[in-house]
């Protein structure tokens, strides 16, 4: 009897083993089949989603680690349908806090498109708005503990990164924008817009909540350092918008470089806008060559441009700073006449006078002497009628009419020389004259000072554009307009400081050709300290109205800015670094 018993054991035990065996085997079947591996594809399928993550944008400092311009979080309010209870109070909150009509709000609730979970009420809301609304949401919950009316569940907030500009107008013409779309638009945003973004990267995103750890990090994008003085950046802003205000100039310009290495300290044109506000673009600007003047506006600079032709004359050998002339008021070339500014005749002159008292006639005699090649060849190794190459978007290359041009005449070259017939942008004044301040060597004028990425910093290193005059004839030139300056007792003099510097009234041309006799363009330009120059400042007044000459409008300008940057910069006057140098 006992061993029927422990046969029918071992029987049943058999069975059971075999079926176990059965059953692994048809797990394992399953698992490596086809049809398993298509089971386990679609489930993967559902366990997440491919997104494309977009890294934060990079911070742009300037030169002392102020922040010009950085991110701040915003949100996208919208509505998970599964957990709403409310609609009502849900369009009632949207429409006290975020000023959406409730007939619209509520309606879209209680009619969603078809197949919705989850509807966006308001994208792009500011922080305190969505806390206020978080605020909300959480006190009904806690009061009604989520068992009725009323309720904001279902609310949600999905954090995004806007661009951020802390100081809102200051240095925005050099800056740029970003959209919504996260693309820069004009200045150091445009022009480095793929560093600042960054490279999206696409990832698998697990809808387990336990599994965020792992998500990758996508890289920021880099951070960017400016050579841009926020301190004087911000003190040139302040005197330009006063001067327009005071000149009743339609617009104003500004630039500070350092001529030795390029370095813009500050670059400021009028009018200007709250960046954090990019939408009023088009209630600011006419055109897009508006929003920077000093590097996208292209203008007849006038007598500013003397200071190119002196060099030229002198480094090609034609005069010498004592070289003296008969100025008799007027001069031929080419069939036509060419008058001094005030139609009067200045008598005997040597060049330190022809700048002084900036003649027309004077610099038309030194071109014609010249020749139209060997003229045409400095103002082109001077960078005129070509851009730059300055670091920022939107640069105009301005124009200078050759022999062999359809429009060029051989009074043309006459013209030039005094700086009519020849387009410009301040900018590219500023490079050419970087020579006669940075002996004979042209700057490459650039804002960007270095990048920051993974931790490190790589620093943009000078270059120079080209060496279109000697030193010696840079060094000649710059007394000769320091000469100039003191002797007329100019408005753009500083205490303390020897400058050199030029004026430029220009009358601006109609679109018939004809100069209008009641709107000028002011400019000034000038370096120092003359011994060792260490700034260049630029000055240009578009349609000043309070006054006819830039010596009355655009160089009390330059001499309120320069007072401000040698502090600033912490330049001693003169006096006191020849004392510190010693013997």
């Amino acid at each position: 009897m006992r061993h029927a018993h422990i046969g029918r054991a071992y029987f049943l035990a058999a069975i059971f083993a075999l079926l176990g065996v059965l059953a692994l085997g048809q797990m394992l079947r399953i698992q490596l089949s086809p049809q398993a591996a298509a089971f386990i594809k679609q489930g993967d399928r559902y366990a997440g989603e491919y997104r494309t993550l977009y890294p934060e944008r990079g911070q742009i400092y300037d030169r002392h680690g102020y922040l010009l311009a950085g991110n701040a979080t915003i949100y996208e309010v919208g509505v998970s349908l599964q957990d709403m209870r409310n609609p009502h109070s849900i369009a009632m909150a949207a429409n006290v806090v975020l000023g959406l009509d409730y007939d619209e709000i509520f309606a879209y609730l209680n009619n969603p498109p078809a197949g919705s979970v989850y509807l966006v009420l308001q994208g792009f809301v500011p922080s305190e708005k969505a806390a206020e609304l978080q605020r909300m949401k959480k006190q009904l919950a806690e009061q009604y503990e989520n068992r009725g009316d009323p309720s904001l569940a279902g609310l949600d907030f999905r954090a995004l990164l806007q661009r951020s500009y802390p100081e809102h107008t200051l240095a925005s013409n050099l800056l740029g924008f970003v959209t919504r779309e996260g693309r820069g638009y004009f200045g150091v945003e445009e022009k480095y817009n793929d560093l600042l973004a960054g490279v999206p990267v696409t990832v698998w995103v697990p809808q387990d909540p336990n599994r965020a750890v792992e998500l990758p990090k996508v890289p920021k994008g880099t951070d960017l350092v400016l050579t841009i003085d926020r301190e004087i950046q911000a003190a040139v802003e302040e005197i330009l918008a006063e001067a327009v205000k005071d000149t009743g100039s339609l617009s104003g310009t500004a630039i500070v470089m350092n001529p030795k290495n390029g370095e813009i300290l500050a670059m400021v044109s009028t009018p200007q806008m709250d960046l954090n506000k990019f939408w009023e673009y088009t209630e600011t600007y006419k055109y897009a060559s508006d929003f920077n003047r000093a590097i996208a506006t292209q203008y007849e600079p006038g007598s500013v441009i003397k200071i190119l032709t002196m060099a030229a004359a002198i480094d090609s050998g034609t005069v010498a700073p004592t070289t003296t002339y008969l100025d008799l008021g007027y001069y031929e070339i080419g069939g036509g006449y060419i008058y001094n500014w005030d139609k009067g005749a200045w008598g005997p002159q040597d060049m330190v006078g022809c700048l002084q008292n900036s003649l027309n006639v004077c610099m038309a005699r030194l071109a014609s002497q010249m020749g139209p090649e060997n003229y045409y060849s400095y103002m082109r190794r001077f960078g005129i009628g070509r851009p730059t190459g300055i670091d920022m978007a939107g640069e105009a290359s301005g124009r200078l009419k050759m022999p062999g041009d359809s429009d060029w005449y051989l009074i043309d070259l006459a013209t030039n020389s005094f700086g009519q017939g020849v387009a410009v942008t301040p900018i590219q004044m500023m490079a050419a004259a970087s020579a006669l301040a940075n002996d004979g060597r042209m700057v490459y004028p650039h804002v960007l000072y270095g990048m920051v990425n993974n931790g490190n910093q790589y620093n943009t290193p000078p270059q120079v554009l080209g060496t279109p005059i000697s030193p010696q004839t840079a060094r000649t030139v710059s007394e000769m307009l320091a000469l100039g300056l003191e002797r007329s007792e100019s408005s753009g003099l500083v205490d303390g400081y020897r400058i050199a510097g030029k004026t430029g009234t220009a009358q601006i041309p109609t679109e018939f050709g004809y100069y209008s006799p009641n709107e000028i363009n002011a400019s000034f330009i000038g370096w120092g300290p003359l011994d060792n120059p260490q700034f260049m400042v630029y000055v240009w007044l578009e349609k000043p109205e309070s006054d006819d000459w830039a010596s009355l409008l655009a160089a009390p300008v330059f001499k309120d800015i320069v007072e401000k940057v040698v502090v600033l910069m912490d330049i001693p006057p003169d006096s006191i670094r020849q004392q510190l140098a010693g013997p």
